[in-house]
């Protein structure tokens, strides 16, 4: 992601964004047009803790994956008949060409015949096999490590990496996927979390609740 937006983009209006997300797709439905694929994909944010969960137990507004940025092509090749727009700031650039892309980090799937976004795709930094967290690159894991499957062999991203980005500016539902899913983690992943809420977030609200037993 480069360090200036280009000019342009579309400022779409919260009612607007939410009736174009109201056909947003299941995972299992991306997972499907996935398969085979070489990247190391995973779905992330809401849905990727129901999937850790083993059920859905919220409406989710949109779906959203992570792919190695390098790794984007081959997920977009999976998807010829659709548009993939960049997003960032606010701010939707249809179609993105190539400076669109390599100024932002968010790609929406469009359906070009109603205009419906359908999921979110975040192309994420890395080095080979090494998954860098964009905000903050001392945070490198293999992917690997980070990268889990459901009962369906659907991938997402490990809970304890998902309530990590939730953490920067908690919404309600955030809050309460934390307070959800934590009864579920291990030890190991709480201390996990803790040490990378105090130095990412030093003093984060969700730190007592991790060493409570």
């Amino acid at each position: 992601m480069t360090e200036s937006l280009p000019p342009g983009g579309a400022v779409l209006g919260a009612g607007e964004l939410d009736a174009r997300w109201a056909d947003a797709w299941r995972p299992e439905q991306v997972a499907e047009r996935l398969n085979g694929v070489s990247a190391p994909w995973c779905v992330v944010a809401g849905w990727a803790l129901d999937l850790f969960r083993g059920r859905q137990s919220r409406p989710h507004g949109d779906l959203e994956i992570a792919v190695p940025a390098e790794g984007f092509a081959e997920v977009r090749n999976r998807f010829p008949e659709y548009a993939f727009d960049a997003v960032g700031s606010g701010r939707v650039w249809a179609s993105a060409g190539a400076e669109a892309l390599a100024a932002t980090y968010q790609t929406w799937l469009r359906d070009p015949a109603n205009g419906q976004f359908l999921f979110d795709v975040f192309r994420e930094p890395h080095e080979g096999g090494t998954w860098i967290c964009r905000r903050d690159d001392s945070l490198r894991l293999p992917y690997d490590a980070i990268i889990e499957r459901n009962a369906d062999g659907i991938p997402y991203l490990a809970p304890e990496l998902v309530l990590l980005f939730k953490a920067k500016s908690p919404r309600p539902k955030d809050h309460s996927d934390f307070d959800a899913v934590l009864p579920l983690l291990s030890q190991e992943r709480r201390d996990v979390l803790g040490g990378w809420l105090k130095h990412m977030h030093p003093g984060h609200l969700w730190l007592a609740k991790l060493t409570k037993q």
